[in-house]
């Protein structure tokens, strides 16, 4: 297997080295960038497997870069996970609402980070599993193989983490999933984050699924619990 590439994305040289040292040392392949504007150019060129993005950069920080990112067709599903210095929850939710997969908090363990990258990527390496398997909820269409959602003629850009919770919630569908079997079953055992991250990606994939996410069709949340897809006809 060839080795996974991680684009690190922070103005602080000394983070960027520590964090590239001890990714390497974990037998990543790791390209740098200290600023949004080349973070952006360098992601596209290269697509990696996984994208460390700061969120307080020089120029163009890491919300725009962010969205720009998932913004362009061959970086929209690539896995990213945020840094920043600030704890406030308003910066961890429009991280998410732009498209991050996930999010640390400085200062951050540089164990807790790989194991982090690990759970993305082993979340990622699993979707082909289930080669074939074609999922229908009303008019819209979940082709597990080719990873692609469609509503009508329309090709969904979902990302993988808003893919896995679609996909969870629709073979269950009818079903009450709670917020921790959401958060367990599509960001891994291992992941050290929060309910609330479960809240985000919900809302994010109701403005993308549902022709008025102020009252949707498709997914119902169930107050104190977490949701269910309806059975939609």
């Amino acid at each position: 297997m060839s080795r996974r590439k991680i684009l690190v994305v922070d103005d602080e040289q000394h983070i960027v080295e520590l964090i590239q040292f001890n990714l390497e040392s974990n037998g990543f392949d790791v390209i740098t960038s200290d600023n949004g504007e080349d973070a952006i150019k360098l992601a596209i060129d290269e697509v990696p497997d996984v994208i460390i993005l700061d969120l307080m950069l020089p120029g163009i920080d890491g919300f725009e870069a962010c969205k720009k990112i998932r913004s362009h067709e061959k970086t929209s599903k690539v896995p990213i996970i945020m840094l920043t210095a600030k704890s406030e929850e308003t910066d961890k939710v429009l991280g998410l609402e732009l498209g991050a997969d996930d999010y640390l908090t400085k200062p951050f363990s540089v164990r807790e980070l790989t194991a982090r990258i690990k759970a993305v990527l082993r979340r990622f390496e699993e979707i082909p599993k289930e080669a074939g398997k074609i999922i229908k909820v009303h008019d819209i269409v979940i082709d597990t193989e080719k990873h692609e959602v469609m509503k009508g003629s329309k090709v969904l850009e979902l990302t993988l983490k808003e893919f896995e919770l679609l996909k969870i919630l629709a073979e269950n569908r009818g079903k009450v999933l709670s917020r921790n079997l959401l958060l367990d079953e599509v960001w891994g055992y291992d992941y050290f984050g929060e309910t609330r991250t479960v809240d985000v990606h919900i809302r994010h994939l109701r403005k993308k699924i549902e022709d008025n996410d102020r009252h949707p069709v498709y997914i119902e949340t169930i107050r104190g619990i977490g949701y269910k897809m309806k059975q939609v006809k």
